[in-house]
């Protein structure tokens, strides 16, 4: 059985970037958030499904 992709929690695509993070939510910290580096230097959005919490 395969990996599961891991994609970016603001844009969808597959984190594969060298600038590319994974980390638990601040929040409730049990969602792990995915964020390609693109996302990052943008400061764009992301929304943990579990508790609501948005980010940056």
């Amino acid at each position: 059985m395969s990996e599961a992709i891991r994609k970016c929690n603001s844009c969808g695509i597959p984190l594969k970037d060298e600038k590319a993070v994974e980390f638990n939510c601040p929040s409730c910290g049990n969602m792990s958030i995915g964020r390609c580096g693109h996302c990052r230097d943008q400061s764009a959005k992301y929304h943990c499904s579990q508790c609501g919490f948005i980010g940056p």
